[in-house]
């Protein structure tokens, strides 16, 4: 006797620009799990919305960590360049402090020559050397000065930053504590919540999961999936739905879609 093989349907590769026509598709595909899909669905909403509330909890904390610990690794960098500068003043400064010394002990040994030679070139040109290790001196002593200066308004920004710092420091640890303390409140319970979602998540197939998860980021509210508002209007933008699509609703035997804002309407039997 002949058997018949069965021939495994190829699946198309997933398309992130697809439209829910394809997520109706699917639901199509396997009409006989459709109710089972769709209780998946509305309890992975469910544990989302917990999900939620819970995140909800920390308010803007996360950013606020985030921006004071970007604030003060900004700060440190300012003090750490202008350390680097200090540096490399402190340097030059003693390099050019040398340099007059030299200038002037060279002059002090030209004039002590002066007084010996009777020759008027010979003079000049020595009287030329002279002037030219003075002048020397002045701009190795006028580089000292100014860089001393840069110095001191350098070490004076950077006592600004130091406070600055302290000030953001403080308020990060402040803030920081309260996100640790709201974390440790919730994080049993968010354990919890994540497991059961990512349950719930591998039940479905990659393309059901990409539309939800498209239609949650397209939302205000994060509601991908629905159920029916005063027995006639979608749950999510509140339009009112036409007869057949209610009865398709309540078969639960079909994936509907809100044709006014997109979301998953399910049976209210699924609360």
């Amino acid at each position: 006797m002949a058997t018949t093989k069965k021939t495994k349907k190829a699946q198309t590769p997933l398309d992130q620009r697809e439209t829910f026509v394809s997520i109706q598709k699917n639901f199509a595909d396997s009409s006989d799990m459709v109710e089972e899909k769709l209780r998946t669905l509305y309890e992975l909403q469910k544990a989302d919305v917990a999900i939620d509330k819970i995140l909800s909890r920390r308010g803007l904390l996360p950013e606020e960590v985030s921006t004071l610990e970007a604030e003060v690794e900004v700060i440190n960098g300012k003090i750490a360049r202008l350390t680097e500068l200090n540096s490399g003043l402190t340097l030059s400064i003693n390099e050019n402090k040398q340099k007059a010394v030299e200038s002037e002990e060279a002059a002090a040994r030209y004039r002590a020559q002066l007084n010996a030679i009777s020759n008027s070139r010979e003079y000049d040109s020595i009287e030329k050397e002279i002037e030219n290790l003075d002048l020397e001196k002045q701009i190795a002593d006028k580089f000292v000065g100014e860089a001393k200066m840069k110095i001191a308004e350098n070490k004076a920004t950077i006592e600004e930053l130091n406070q600055k710092k302290e000030v953001r420091a403080e308020d990060l640890r402040i803030k920081k504590e309260e996100l640790d303390n709201i974390a440790k409140t919730t994080a049993e319970e968010e354990k919890v919540l994540t497991a059961k979602r990512n349950a719930l998540a591998e039940k479905l197939d990659e393309r059901t999961m990409s539309a939800y998860e498209r239609i949650r980021s397209s939302v205000h509210n994060h509601l991908a999936v629905v159920s029916v508002f005063n027995e006639n209007a979608c749950g999510g933008c509140f339009n009112t739905i036409i007869p057949q699509r209610l009865i398709d609703i309540a078969s639960m035997k079909k994936l509907v879609i809100c044709e006014h804002c997109g979301r998953i309407i399910v049976s209210p039997q699924m609360d």
